[in-house]
């Protein structure tokens, strides 16, 4: 297959191209670097198959080869990023999957869209299945990330009732591993930099709130089948395995032999009390699940990080 996957260059565009290279495929990855970095994608021309153009989605794209996928992965998705880029974030959910779509229209490719579990908000259901229509604040300070992915969804379904696009929607739970940007503000990254650097590990209200952490690699494989199923209603793609922030602060801290303090802050507006996915439909449609527990996807991350604050303080002493 030729696809083209936007946001190629982020943390998990870029794990996820590498997926479709390693099976044979040919990646056209498009990314603007807003959020993405080089770093991420540089290595991807060594497997073959791989090109990269820079190119904002906002902006329509046009591509002269035969397409079988378009997969748009390209949004800040972080709440340091989507906070800071309210106006991008919810460009890039409307007329970046607007242009996305029309690509795979006129290419008569498969879609896939990468949505979230943001789009629960702060749930009443618990844990979270597909057919839960979500609690979110569409005013409030997440409502940008929140409500630019629902609407994602619900243009990716017209597309699919009104064209007859052949698509597919993804719903991403907390994933983690290597290529996160040590400041891009979620709480495994936060944790892990600051457990390295000996710096109070901060924790949002009492830390009891719960979240469930995937590993990259076991994202990256649901994501993979997802694509390559006959699924179009949306499907939850992440670790059912529930932990609370705190529970996480002390895996970071034994795992890294760190003796951080533990810094407690104002729990942010709207901040979900829990979330955990219901992966009923994607064990049995995909006979996936996930396979790295959150220590050992811990063991396997930090040395990624260790490398990148290294690399961190010595272009600071060089400068």
């Amino acid at each position: 297959m030729r696809i083209v996957l936007t946001g190629a260059a982020g943390f998990l565009g870029s794990h996820l191209a590498e997926r479709f290279l390693e099976d044979g495929h040919e990646v056209i990855g498009v990314d603007n670097f807003i959020t993405g970095s080089r770093d991420n994608s540089e290595h991807l021309a060594g497997l073959g198959g791989f090109s990269l153009i820079e190119h904002d989605i906002t902006n329509p794209l046009f591509i002269d080869d035969d397409i079988d996928g378009v997969l748009h992965f390209a949004s800040p998705a972080s709440p340091v990023d989507y906070l800071e880029l309210p106006i991008q974030t919810l460009k890039v959910g409307s007329l970046g999957t607007h242009n996305a779509l029309g690509l795979a229209m006129a290419k008569g490719a498969r879609f896939l869209i990468a949505s979230t579990s943001e789009v629960y908000g702060d749930p009443l259901v618990h844990p979270q299945p597909e057919t839960y229509w979500g609690n979110v604040n569409p005013i409030g300070l997440r409502g940008v990330y929140d409500e630019a992915k629902r609407f994602a969804e619900a243009m990716t379904m017209a597309y699919h009732r009104y064209h007859g696009v052949d698509t597919r929607i993804l719903r991403i739970f907390n994933t983690y591993g290597p290529r996160m940007r040590p400041g891009d503000g979620r709480v495994v990254s936060n944790f892990i930099v600051q457990a390295l650097r000996g710096d109070p590990l901060t924790i949002y209200g009492d830390g009891s709130q719960t979240r469930s952490f995937c590993f990259v690699k076991d994202e990256v494989e649901g994501i993979y089948r997802l694509f390559n199923s006959d699924r179009v209603e949306p499907t939850n793609i992440g670790n059912p395995h529930e932990f609370t922030v705190r529970e996480l602060a002390d895996v970071v801290l034994e795992e890294t032999g760190s003796d951080s303090a533990i810094a407690s802050l104002p729990l942010p507006p709207d901040d979900p009390k829990v979330r955990q996915p219901d992966i009923t439909v994607a064990r049995d449609l995909l006979g996936w699940e996930p396979q790295v527990g959150l220590r050992e996807g811990i063991r396997r991350t930090l040395p990624y990080f260790r490398g990148e604050l290294e690399r961190h303080d010595a272009r600071a002493r060089n400068i």
